[in-house]
């Protein structure tokens, strides 16, 4: 079986506040939520269809003081996930629509045009339309 990177693991304050966030205003389907007990779920979000194709992000809700600290600043500041669209204009309009954070307005690179905005909790995110 051929490796692939399943899914990623991302911060959050509280479940039902970024499964809000990711299913409408990024568009991602809630893949799974299963409770695990003790107020714990295992909360899965993915960009792409209901096949399970692609990486998939875990919504992991931070318990600790590290991880409270850690939320919405995962990349030190970087750009942390790049999202590849087929249909730049739509999804940077979707975007704005739902209220998300832009830090730039979009540019052109030589790997596509991009811009760079801020999920609900801060994190960096590269929109991009290869070329």
């Amino acid at each position: 079986m051929p490796r692939t990177l399943a899914a990623l693991s991302l911060l959050v304050r509280e479940y039902d506040e970024a499964i809000e966030f990711f299913t409408r205003a990024l568009q991602f389907q809630l893949m799974e939520d299963t409770p695990l007990g003790g107020g714990k779920r295992w909360v899965v979000v993915a960009p792409g269809a209901r096949d399970g194709t692609g990486a998939k992000l875990l919504l992991a809700r931070a318990v600790t003081d590290a991880q409270r600290a850690a939320v919405g600043n995962q990349a030190g500041g970087r750009v942390f996930l790049f999202m590849h669209t087929s249909d730049f204009e739509a999804d940077y309009a979707h975007l704005r629509a739902h209220g998300v954070r832009f830090i730039e307005t979009p540019r052109e690179e030589a790997y596509g045009r991009v811009v760079v905005f801020l999920d609900l909790y801060g994190n960096k995110w590269d929109l991009v339309q290869p070329r």
